[in-house]
Order: structure tokens, then C-alpha cells, then sequence
């Protein structure tokens, strides 16, 4: 439960999140007898085992020479803690580049917040725009973007500038320009136009985790796998243009 404010509008509210995460996931074990496998804390000086009482933090300023910071120390500079959203700014979403956006909540109203959330539903709904503020979560001060989605507001945590590696220093873009025919270009153009098509994510699904959910129920049906044979590569065409126009005229007859 928390706030919403915007100029003095205050808006109660409740955060959801808005994904659930499919990823299958593994523990280790041992090959021979089954049994799982814990990891130890070990001095990397000494080889002993070390109890967690005895471990804190340490930023690394030289190589293998730290600086320690213990949790009291940490918890001093945390920023206050606070169930407020406080919107900052208002702007168009289309110039957000999505690389700043990260995990998105559902905001719905808390109790007694219904008329004030509609309204700014509604005020961002009619003027398409979104709005950007800051909320602290989990200790951290969150950058936060607030977006109409459906008939509800959803509100994306947001990576700052910083957090954001630029393609600048990249050694692959590196000399990478090169001229280009006006030809090659017209024909790229139609075959990404001739595979265009609307977006619908449910055409997409994540086949790999289906498979290895298939794969773990039928071993432990005792089923015997026959495992399949690698994929061969595509070999690479030296010839763009021919490639293009192959490409072209397999969409065209399909």
C-alpha cells in the first residue's frame, strides 16, 4: 500500500507485479550418488571455512585489496524509507528509448483512491502522456515510469543513464561502415516489408523451456533419449544481393 502524488493530487495505491518469470530452473547435484551439492564460504588466504558472522562486504579498489563496508554502514546512507510515488515530470513516451525500462508493476487503487486514480488515468489517457518519478524499493531509490496500459496504470522501474553501456567502444563497430548500393538497399527494404506483419505475442513462445520441461518429465518416466544431432549452420552466401532476392522470392512463393 502506498501513494501516488502528482502536484497535491494524491493518488492511494497498490503495486502488483506485472510478469511472472517461466525460467526452469537447476540445482546441482552429484553424478554418482545424486545428492545435492552446497557451496562453502572459503577464505581464499587461509583455505577455512568461514561462518557468516565473520563476512562482510569489501569493494575492490586494487586488485585483491579491499576496502570493507559493513551492513550498519550501508543501512546509514539507504535513502529514507517512503511509500510515496512521486511523479516528477510528465513527457511522450516515444522518447524513452525501451533499453531504460525494467521490471513492470500493475498499479491499481487503494482503498478510497478510486475517483483520483481514474482521473489521472483518464488525464494521461486523453493527453498519451507518461509519467516519470522516483519511489524507493527494496533500500534503493527507484527511477519509475507510469503508463496508461488497458484500463489500468502501470508503472516500470527504470535503468538511470549510467547503467546504460553505450555501442561506443565496441571494437566489432569498429570500421564497420561501409557503402552501400542503392539496389541492395531497395530489395533489403522489400523483404522486411514482405515479412511485415502486426505484433502478436502470443504467436511467440518460449520453446526451449517447453522442451526441457518435456525433456525432465520424460526422464523421469524412465524413457530411453535419443538425442539429436546438432543443426548444421546456414553457410554464408558471399553474394548479398543474391541472398536478398533468394530471400525475397521464398517469402513471395510461400
Amino acid at each position: 500500500m502506498g501513494t501516488l502524488s502528482f502536484g497535491l493530487v494524491t493518488v492511494p495505491v497498490k503495486l502488483y507485479s506485472a510478469i511472472t518469470r517461466r525460467t526452469v530452473h537447476f540445482h546441482q547435484i552429484h553424478t554418482l550418488d545424486g545428492g545435492r551439492i552446497h557451496q562453502k564460504h572459503v577464505c581464499s588466504i587461509d583455505g577455512e571455512e568461514i561462518p557468516l558472522a565473520e563476512i562482510v562486504r569489501g569493494y575492490e579498489i586494487a586488485p585483491d585489496h579491499y576496502v570493507p563496508v559493513e551492513a550498519r554502514e550501508l543501512a546509514a546512507l539507504e535513502p529514507l524509507f517512503t511509500r510515496t510515488i512521486q511523479v516528477e515530470d510528465f513527457v511522450e513516451l516515444d522518447e524513452i528509448d525501451p533499453i531504460f525500462f525494467d521490471h513492470p508493476y500493475h498499479l491499481v487503487p487503494g482503498p478510497g483512491g478510486a475517483r483520483s486514480y481514474q482521473l489521472l488515468l483518464r488525464a494521461m489517457s486523453e493527453t498519451g502522456k507518461i509519467a516519470i518519478g522516483r519511489m524507493v524499493m527494496r533500500s534503493k531509490e527507484r527511477l519509475v515510469a507510469i503508463r496508461p496500459r488497458e484500463n489500468a496504470l502501470l508503472m516500470l522501474t527504470m535503468n538511470y543513464s549510467e547503467e546504460v553501456k553505450p555501442t561506443v567502444g565496441l571494437r566489432e563497430l569498429e570500421g564497420a561502415e561501409v557503402e552501400l548500393e542503392q539496389r541492395e538497399i531497395d530489395v533489403a527494404r522489400r523483404l522486411v516489408a514482405s515479412i511485415s506483419e502486426p505484433f502478436d505475442i502470443e504467436k511467440y513462445q518460449d520453446s526451449f523451456r517447453e522442451a526441457v520441461l518435456d525433456l525432465v518429465d520424460r526422464k523421469a518416466a524412465g524413457e530411453p533419449l535419443r538425442l539429436e544431432a546438432e543443426a548444421e549452420p546456414p553457410p554464408e552466401s558471399p553474394d548479398l544481393m543474391k541472398a536478398l532476392e533468394d530471400s525475397l522470392e521464398r517469402v513471395s512463393s510461400s
